[in-house]
């Protein structure tokens, strides 16, 4: 009788190790493996004008989320306990919010992060394409993955998720790459994380008369590393730095925004403190940058609070930053060939997203 239990116990545990080793080669099949660099379309309904010399424009950046973490998420990634942190009505409501504020603003160039194409996070509703025409025809519009996978945790498991990042321009975008930056998990956790990258965008620059200056204005959009142990950051911020010395020595005009997941080291470290338990935030430090750059946040409004419970319903002494936990982490890095005229954290009070959008102000 015994011996029949133990067969019994070794094919049981024969059978899971069997389907857990054909589950671990189906992801390692799958697995999203993008070139280092690759041309990304160019989604365009009417030509549009390129940048000129001397030009004002203004930029604006925002993690939307993907539309799910709005005032009432809390999300296990940040010491939460939900998974699926909203419901479809609210996705689409949130979304509904971000593209209402955008045409308010009415930004020359938007760089979004956090926009998912098909989701079970965000109900599979393809959000690219609700805002790839936001501001058609008179905008143009790129997107690269960084995050395809199948992901197998919790329980229940967060699943299937095709997200990235999304650039909206009313000038002409003549080309666009992505470039991956270096990804600091192993196999198999590798499998089921994010693939970041470099959204690279080049507008052309032209003179009063409208004649080629033969220089370029290079927008790139990115999100850095949130969830690793330091080593991802600083890999991806010099993978970055290569980039922006690369093209400031080519003479063009550079910005570069998104949610980089660190505080630039330029910005009040007692602001908004680290507190105990919490997730903390990287530290961009500006000195492993020469002079041609200027790092813009704007310090008084946070861009970002922590998942690890819902904002709505807090009280005021509740939402002090000595019991509430927030972060600086958006923002722009610009070169010296541009003159930086505003940075504005714009407080929304994280109603339709867990980060504010970001609005910058430049002349070329």
């Amino acid at each position: 009788m015994a011996k029949k239990v133990i067969k019994i116990i070794a094919a049981v545990l024969g059978a899971i190790l069997a389907a857990l080793g054909c589950f671990l080669g189906y992801l390692t099949v799958t697995e999203y493996r993008p070139a280092p660099e690759e041309i990304v379309p160019i989604y365009m309904t009417d030509t549009l004008p390129d940048a000129k010399a001397g030009q004002s424009l203004s930029v604006l950046s925002w993690n939307i989320g993907y539309g799910a973490l709005g005032e009432g998420a809390d999300f296990f990634m940040d010491g939460g306990s939900s998974v699926m942190t909203a419901e479809e009505p609210e996705v689409r409501e949130n979304l509904k919010a971000v593209k209402s504020h955008l045409l308010q603003e009415d930004p020359d160039i938007v760089l979004l992060q956090e926009v998912d194409q098909d989701s079970r996070r965000s109900h599979h509703i393809n959000e690219v394409f609700d805002l790839q025409s936001l501001f058609d025809p008179s905008a143009c519009s790129t997107f690269a993955n960084n995050y395809r996978a199948l992901v197998p945790y919790p329980v229940p498991p967060l699943g299937k998720v095709d997200s990235g990042i999304m650039t909206l321009s009313k000038l002409q975008i003549d080309d666009a790459s992505r470039i991956s930056l270096p990804c600091p998990f192993s196999w198999p956790v590798r499998t089921a994380n994010l693939k970041r990258c470099l959204l690279v965008n080049r507008i052309h620059i032209t003179d009063a008369s409208g004649k080629d200056t033969g220089k370029q204005l290079v927008v790139i959009n990115l999100h850095l590393e949130a969830y690793d142990s330091g080593e991802g950051k600083i890999a991806q911020t010099k993978a970055l730095l290569g980039l922006l010395e690369e093209e400031r020595a080519k003479g063009n005009y550079v910005i570069a925004g998104g949610d980089f997941n660190q505080t630039f080291s330029t910005v009040t470290d007692s602001l908004y403190p680290a507190l105990p338990g919490m997730w903390h935030c990287g530290s961009l430090d500006a000195k492993d940058f020469d002079d041609s750059w200027s790092f813009q946040m704007d310090e008084t409004t946070p861009t970002c609070r922590s998942l690890d419970r819902p904002y709505a319903g807090l009280d005021r002494q509740a939402r002090d930053s000595k019991n509430f936990q927030y972060y600086m982490i958006d923002g722009f890095i610009v070169s010296d060939n541009i003159r930086v005229d505003s940075v504005e954290t714009q407080d929304l009070g994280f109603r339709n997203s867990d980060h504010n959008p970001v609005l910058l102000k430049v002349s070329l």
